[in-house]
């Protein structure tokens, strides 16, 4: 196994001390990933995948085949046991804001009292300076995602009252938001009618468009191969099979 990479930047506020993409480097290289957590339970083992700007890759599987897990590692919320991650070339947390995490919408504290707009805002954190001021970039950073997602007739509305497919759409905003150009989706179209599912997958495609990576899991494998992302099946921690690569 190769040993994991897990450093910090020194400095990470407002971009001071997050490093520069390596030239030629992908979105997202994983080698040898392994994640277990306290209680002895293996979910990932030895998992790899890599994925270029304006690619999209699907992880497909049953319920706790560690597809979730996998996303945490990448975004710097579980520690690898084992394995390197390595985002645009560097280590996790050296291009933190370069990378988006959405986890799955009944993992979000809904009831916590923020209005749709203030939630997107929250995309624009990694960019503070040292006194955490708000600039008119950012404001308009946060108009520019409600409208592309649209939520903004909905802006002031709280999180609390909006639908599921809603509550996805605005998550996407926060993304956005952020301009991360690596995307981590847990299940965004999981419970979602066709029409929120359209949705969501145009706000996707349209980060594609624009060189996004993206790393999502799916319950929605030949939605996922009509689009012509790369499926990779999982089961039990590992890949099960080989990728399906589809034209779009």
């Amino acid at each position: 196994m190769i040993s994991h990479d897990h450093d910090s930047p020194r400095l990470p506020y407002g971009g001071r001390g997050h490093r520069d993409p390596v030239p030629g480097a992908p979105a997202l290289e994983v080698t040898d990933l392994v994640v277990r957590y306290p209680s002895e339970v293996t979910a990932v083992r030895g998992f790899d995948v890599r994925v270029e700007r304006g690619e999209c890759a699907v992880l497909v599987g049953p319920n706790g085949c560690g597809k979730s897990s996998v996303l945490k590692a990448i975004a710097g919320i579980v520690k690898p046991a084992a394995g390197a991650v390595r985002v645009f070339g560097n280590a996790v947390g050296a291009c933190h804001h370069r990378t988006a995490y959405l986890p799955q919408v009944p993992d979000v504290q809904w009831s916590f009292p923020v209005s749709v707009r203030e939630l997107v805002m929250q995309g624009r954190d990694v960019h503070l300076g040292w006194l955490g001021r708000r600039t008119a970039r950012d404001r308009q950073a946060v108009a520019a995602a409600l409208t592309n997602v649209g939520l903004d007739g909905l802006a002031d509305r709280p999180v609390g009252a909006l639908s599921g497919g809603q509550r996805q759409r605005a998550l996407l905003g926060r993304a956005l938001a952020q301009e991360s150009e690596l995307w981590l989706l847990d299940e965004p179209l999981t419970a979602l009618d066709e029409e929120h599912r359209h949705a969501i997958t145009r706000v996707i495609d349209g980060a594609l468009a624009c060189g996004v990576a993206v790393l999502m899991t799916s319950h929605h494998v030949e939605e996922a191969r009509g689009a012509g992302h790369v499926v990779i099946p999982m089961r039990d921690g590992m890949r099960d099979g080989s990728d399906v690569r589809s034209a779009a």
